[in-house]
C-alpha cells in the first residue's frame, strides 16, 4: 500500500511560523513521524510540500496511478481552492484532510474547507497526531474496503 501527504502553502515554515497555533514541529519532525507509523503500518509513504497550488495538482496528476490514498494538509488552500478540490477527487483516490490546529475554533474564514464534503475524513486540532490519526484512519479505511 502507498499513501501521499500532500503539505501545502508556508508548511515548510512550521516549527517557527506562529507556534503558539501550530506547535514547534518542523515539517522535518512531521515528515518523520509519519515515516515511523508508515513503517509501522508496513505502508509505504512519500511525502510532497509546496507553497505553489499548480504543482500541487501536476504532483497528484501524476502520482494518482501509483497511489492508494492520500493524507492532505492544503493549508490556506483549503478554504479557497476548488482546483485543488477538483483534483484530489479526480484521483480517484481516498483522502483525509488533516490541520495541526482547530480551524472551527480560529478566524471565521478558516472554519470553511472546500475540501471537507469529499474527503474520507477529517482531523484537526492535534497538532501532529493530527497527521498520524488522518494516516492510520486512512490505512484502516483502506484496508477494511480490500477485504470486502
Amino acid at each position: 500500500m502507498k499513501v501521499v501527504v500532500i503539505h501545502g502553502p508556508n508548511l515548510q515554515l512550521l516549527g517557527r511560523r506562529e507556534p503558539e497555533v501550530y506547535g514547534r514541529a518542523t515539517l522535518a519532525d512531521i515528515d518523520s513521524a509519519l515515516q515511523g507509523l508508515a513503517s509501522e503500518l508496513d505502508v509505504t509513504l512519500e511525502s510532497f510540500q509546496s507553497n505553489s497550488e499548480g504543482e500541487i495538482l501536476d504532483y497528484l496528476a501524476t502520482s494518482a496511478d501509483a497511489i492508494d490514498g492520500i493524507v492532505v494538509n492544503a493549508a490556506a488552500l483549503t478554504h479557497t481552492s476548488v482546483a485543488l478540490r477538483d483534483g484530489l477527487v479526480a484521483t480517484g483516490r481516498p483522502f483525509v484532510e488533516v490541520h495541526l490546529s482547530n480551524t472551527a475554533a480560529r478566524e471565521a474564514f478558516r472554519t470553511e474547507s472546500v475540501l471537507s464534503a469529499v474527503a474520507r475524513g477529517v482531523v484537526f486540532g492535534f497538532g501532529v497526531d493530527s497527521y498520524l490519526l488522518g494516516l492510520r484512519g486512512l490505512v484502516s479505511a483502506l484496508r477494511f474496503e480490500a477485504e470486502d
